[in-house]
C-alpha cells in the first residue's frame, strides 16, 4: 500500500426501522415514510400500492393488538423489490393472510378487505414470530433506478 487514502462515500441505507405510536396517527406517518424511502432512493416499486398496503398493515396492528408499546415499521430496499414489515407485540398470526379465503368480504361491512388487498397486490406476503410478538410483511417488485 502506498499510503494514499481512497475516498469512499458513506453507504446509502437500504433499510429503516421506525417506532410508531400505537394509535391511528401512525397510519399517515407510515405512508409518508414509505413514500419518502422510495422517492429518495429512486426505487421503481409502485409507491401508491406500497403506501396502501403499508397503511393496511399498520391499521391492522393498531386495531387488532392491544398495547401501550409502539409498533415498529421496517422498510427494506431489496435487490429485486421493496419489503415492508410491521412488528407488534401480539404473537397471534393474522388470519387469512397466507392461506386463500374463498369467501369474499361482505360488501356492506367496513372491515375485512385489508388482508385480501395485501394478498392480491403484493408479490408475496407473510408473518413470522419475533422475540416480542410477530412481524407481518409484504413485498413488491422493483429495483433502484439507474442514476
Amino acid at each position: 500500500m502506498n499510503g494514499t487514502a481512497v475516498y469512499e462515500p458513506p453507504a446509502v441505507p437500504t433499510s429503516w426501522r421506525v417506532a410508531l405510536p400505537h394509535t391511528t396517527a401512525a397510519v399517515p406517518v407510515a405512508r409518508a415514510l414509505v413514500r419518502t424511502a422510495l422517492a429518495e432512493r429512486e426505487h421503481s416499486a409502485d409507491c401508491d400500492t406500497a403506501e396502501l398496503l403499508t397503511a393496511e398493515l399498520v391499521a391492522n396492528a393498531v386495531e387488532h393488538t392491544s398495547g401501550a408499546t409502539p409498533i415498529e415499521l421496517v422498510l427494506r430496499l431489496l435487490p429485486a423489490g421493496f419489503q415492508v414489515e410491521v412488528h407488534d407485540e401480539d404473537p397471534e398470526p393474522p388470519s387469512d393472510l397466507t392461506r386463500p379465503n374463498l369467501d369474499l368480504p361482505d360488501p356492506w361491512q367496513e372491515h375485512g378487505r385489508g388482508l385480501l388487498l395485501i394478498r392480491m397486490l403484493s408479490s408475496s406476503c407473510g408473518h413470522r414470530p419475533t422475540e416480542s410478538g410477530k412481524a407481518v410483511w409484504f413485498r413488491l417488485p422493483g429495483q433502484r433506478r439507474p442514476v
